[in-house]
């Protein structure tokens, strides 16, 4: 295979259209969650960790919120601790494995994150909406509509 192989530049075609629907995403919630104080990481962390419950699977390790989240664990580390010195977060050990540690989204994240999610899921239909009128990218629109995924 070439460089100038049809497939190849067929597959690299798809990623970059990929690369530019997330970096238009993006970019739509980073600005719309300004208002909040929050970046689109912020709330993405404090999302997945308010879907944490107790019980059996119920809390995420930090490889876990780190792969949700799409970022390496010192990155999520780093992130964790700002939203915990904003109040937004808290730490704790796990009860049953003392070298384990929890995070749960405090009340003021909860509150906080309900106050955003509605500017967030309001960004995130209007950056697909533009989306899907650029042709390279509406097929992509699509199966981002139709997904489903758990964390």
């Amino acid at each position: 295979m070439t460089a100038t192989d049809p497939s190849l530049t067929a597959l690299a075609d798809g990623w970059c259209a990929l690369s530019l629907l997330h970096g238009r995403i993006e970019s739509h919630l980073e600005r719309a969650l300004q208002r909040h104080g929050l970046s689109a990481r912020e709330y993405s962390l404090l999302d997945v960790l308010s879907r944490q419950h107790d019980g059996e699977g119920g809390h995420l390790q930090m490889k876990q919120v780190a792969d949700a989240v799409v970022l390496s664990q010192s990155a999520t580390t780093r992130l964790v601790t700002r939203l915990e010195d904003r109040g937004l977060l808290a730490r704790y050990l796990c009860p049953t494995d003392r070298r384990g540690i929890y995070t749960n989204v405090s009340e003021a994240g909860l509150t906080l994150l309900a106050e955003a999610r509605p500017t967030h899921d309001a960004a995130l239909r209007e950056a697909l909406d533009e989306a899907a009128g650029d042709p390279r990218l509406e097929p992509l629109v699509r199966v981002v509509e139709t997904a489903r995924t758990t964390v």
